[in-house]
């Protein structure tokens, strides 16, 4: 065989994956524009949805007509797009992994792809969680803390005159007039109040992941569960970086994030050693493992220390 004909043999198998990348690729965008149209036909209930959080706050601060805003024409607009660009990809995800499975598959042994199949589901259902618990619980104790520094009671007492506060549908006069002092308000913007939302479910979606990044890795070998034990106290200091960085300056939300991080760190020891378990005993089942050696090995590091 030639030169010229063992070149044109082997790029034959790269065009054909190539194509094959294409089409999952155009499968995926797809997949990922229907759901972000679907998401844009909803934006409006999807919007109100994710500020029902900071709309409880102004309630339970004294506000009975929570009101946001917008100050630039195509604000709200664009604000639309970024809820729909989200929701479409948390819509698609399932259909894009499943693209890059069928993609990935073909060069996989059958170990491979039992062992790789699974971290395929957990990995959005760990992320729904943590969305989940990130909307329902940290987003709520966040906006708390920054809107509870606004003496909102007070304010709308003197605006009404009378010292009580307007009933919920009644707007408040206009003509009220203060003697002195100067009123400081709340005048939330959607897009501001909306990045913080976004922010704080990505954040603890992502965070969620970490039982699935480190039982990979298990599985590669790449780490251990006496290694990550071992450098547990480092753990705990680059945890608490990540919270002081993607949370608000508050120290309930702060510690609340550690908590769960930490807690997740310490299940992925666990899921850890469990996976090494597995791969030791199968290792015994088919006569690679040597026991005469791993106690040499023990042996010598009692003698080290």
């Amino acid at each position: 065989m030639s030169h010229t004909e063992e070149i044109e043999e082997s790029a034959a198998p790269l065009i054909e994956h190539l194509a094959e990348l294409r089409t999952r690729l155009i499968r995926a965008v797809i997949a990922f524009l229907i759901g972000m149209i679907a998401c844009f036909a909803f934006g409006g209930q999807i919007l109100d949805f994710l500020l029902i959080p900071i709309e409880n706050t102004m309630r339970e601060l004294g506000n009975p007509n929570p009101v946001m805003q917008y100050t630039a024409p195509q604000e709200y607009f664009f604000t639309l797009i970024r809820i729909s660009m989200v929701g479409g990809l948390a819509l698609s995800f399932p259909v894009i992994g499943y693209q890059l499975w069928r993609f990935v598959a073909p060069g996989l042994y059958k170990n491979e792809k039992n062992a790789f199949l699974p971290f395929m589901i957990w990995s959005p259902v760990l992320f729904l969680i943590g969305a989940t618990f990130a909307h329902l619980v940290v987003v709520p104790l966040a906006m708390a803390f920054f809107l509870g520094f606004a003496d909102l009671p007070s304010y709308l007492a003197a605006l009404v005159g009378d010292g009580d506060l307007a009933e919920p549908g009644v707007a408040l006069p206009a003509t009220a007039v203060r003697d002195s002092g100067i009123d400081i308000v709340f005048n939330g913007k959607v897009n501001e109040t909306l990045d913080i939302t976004l922010k704080m479910i990505v954040a603890f979606g992502l965070c969620f992941q970490l039982p699935v990044l480190l039982t990979l890795m298990g599985k590669a070998g790449l780490v251990s569960g006496d290694g990550l034990a071992n450098v547990r106290k480092y753990a705990v200091v680059a945890i608490l970086l990540l919270a002081a960085l993607v949370t608000p300056p508050d120290v309930i939300t702060q510690l609340i994030l550690f908590v769960v991080v930490y807690g997740l760190y310490e299940i992925s020891i666990f899921l850890v050693r469990r996976v090494e378990v597995k791969r030791e005993a199968k290792l015994r089942a088919e006569g690679y493992y040597d026991d005469d050696e791993e106690a040499f090995d023990e042996e010598m590091q009692d003698h080290g220390k």
